[in-house]
C-alpha cells in the first residue's frame, strides 16, 4: 500500500490523519463509536491532542535505477515516482519529466523498483 500523508495511533490502532489547529481529524472505512459518516464509506472523529498516542507523517520511497524516490502513485503495475536526489542533470540524463521547476517525475515498472519502504517523519 502507497502511504503519503499523517497517521495517529489512537487506542492501538493507526489511522489516516489530518491536523485540525490544535486538533486532528482521524478518519476510518468502517462506522465506529463516536466516528460521523461523512460520506458513504468515510467515517471522521476529532481528537485533542491529550487523546492520541502519536501523529506522525508517512510516505513512501523507494530506489529505482539506483536514484532516491517518492512513490506517488501504483497503478497496474507501475509507479508514479518523484526524484529525491536533488541533482537536475542527474534527473534530466535519467530522462524524466520536469513536472514542475526542479521537480522530476517518471513513471516506472515495478519490477524495476527497489528498497521500497515507509518513511516516517
Amino acid at each position: 500500500m502507497i502511504r503519503d500523508g499523517y497517521v495517529v495511533t489512537w487506542q492501538g490502532r493507526e489511522y489516516d490523519a489530518v491536523p485540525d489547529a490544535d486538533n486532528v481529524r482521524v478518519y476510518a472505512a468502517q462506522p465506529a463509536d463516536g466516528f460521523d459518516e461523512v460520506k458513504p464509506g468515510r467515517y471522521v472523529r476529532v481528537l485533542s491532542p491529550d487523546e492520541y498516542d502519536d501523529l506522525v507523517y508517512v510516505r513512501t520511497v523507494c530506489s529505482w535505477r539506483g536514484a532516491p524516490f517518492l512513490v506517488l502513485a501504483e497503478a497496474d503495475n507501475w509507479f508514479r515516482l518523484e526524484y529525491t536526489g536533488g541533482r537536475a542533470p542527474i534527473a534530466r540524463q535519467m530522462g524524466l519529466e520536469e513536472f514542475d521547476f526542479g521537480v522530476y517525475q517518471a513513471w516506472a515498472p515495478a519490477h524495476e523498483i527497489s528498497d521500497l519502504m515507509e518513511q516516517r517523519i
